[in-house]
C-alpha cells in the first residue's frame, strides 16, 4: 500500500473500539502498513496521526463508532459484531470478519435453572436483539436494560435469565450461573460509509484488501 493513499485533501478517518478490541486491532492495522505515530494507550488524545499521512485514527466507545460512520463523521471503523447487531447496519457496508476479540453472545441463567411461568423476565443491554431471539422462539420476555453487572440481577430475584456477552465463563461460574443457548458468534468487523464508498471507492477498496491480507497473515502464524 503506497505512502499516499488518497489525493483528497481531507483525511480518511477509521473510528477504532477502544479496550480490549483496540489492543488487537493496533497489531492487525501494522500488518495492514498503518500505525498510528505515538502509543494511543499513553495518551489522552482521541484522533491520532498514522504512518499514512492521510490516514488518522480516532478512538472510541465502541457503541459510538457506528454512529460515528453512519453520519460521515469517519469513513471506516471496527466494531464488534454485537454493537451492530444491536444498533442494526443501515448505513453501513461490513466488507470484512477481522477475526479478532471472538467472543460468542449467550442467554445465561442460574446453574439448573429451567423455564416455569409463561413470561420470562431477561436482563441486559442488548434490548434489541434479545427481544427478536425470545420473539422467534415464542417466548414473552420481559426486558430490563442495564449496562453493567448482568449476573447480580438473577442473583438479586430483578431477572431471570440475562443476554450478554460471554468470552470464558468465569465470571458466570464465579456468580453461580452458566451459559444456556448462543444467540450469536461475535467477533470486531471493518464497516464503512456507504457514501465513502461510493466517493472514495479506490483508497478504501484497496485498504479492505490490504487489512484482509493482514487477516490472512494473522490467521496462518502460529499459534
Amino acid at each position: 500500500m503506497p505512502h499516499t493513499v488518497t489525493d483528497m485533501n481531507d483525511k480518511l478517518t477509521i473510528a477504532l473500539t477502544k479496550g480490549r478490541i483496540l489492543k488487537e486491532t493496533l497489531p492487525l492495522f501494522a500488518r495492514a502498513g498503518i500505525e498510528p505515530l505515538e502509543d494511543v494507550n499513553a495518551s489522552r488524545k482521541l484522533v491520532f496521526a498514522t504512518s499514512h499521512d492521510d490516514v488518522q485514527l480516532v478512538i472510541l466507545r465502541g457503541t459510538d463508532v457506528p454512529t460515528y460512520v453512519r453520519h460521515g463523521a469517519a469513513d471506516m471503523g471496527v466494531v464488534g459484531k454485537d454493537i451492530l447487531l444491536e444498533q442494526g447496519a443501515a448505513g453501513l457496508y461490513e466488507p470484512l470478519d477481522l477475526g479478532i476479540a471472538r467472543c460468542r453472545l449467550m442467554t445465561a441463567g442460574p446453574v439448573g435453572w429451567q423455564p416455569g411461568a409463561a413470561r420470562v423476565r431477561v436482563a441486559t443491554k442488548f434490548v434489541n436483539t434479545a427481544r427478536e431471539y425470545f420473539a422467534r422462539r415464542g417466548v414473552q420476555a420481559d426486558l430490563i436494560k442495564l449496562y453493567g453487572a448482568m449476573e447480580l440481577a438473577p442473583m438479586m430475584n430483578l431477572a431471570d435469565l440475562i443476554v450478554d456477552i460471554v468470552d470464558t465463563g468465569n465470571t458466570l461460574r464465579a456468580n453461580g450461573m452458566e451459559p444456556l443457548e448462543e444467540i450469536a458468534a461475535i467477533s470486531s468487523r471493518l464497516v464503512v460509509n456507504k457514501a465513502a464508498m461510493r466517493s472514495r471507492h479506490e483508497v478504501i477498496t484497496r485498504l479492505v484488501d490490504c487489512l484482509a491480507e493482514a487477516v490472512g497473515e494473522g490467521a496462518d502464524a502460529p499459534a
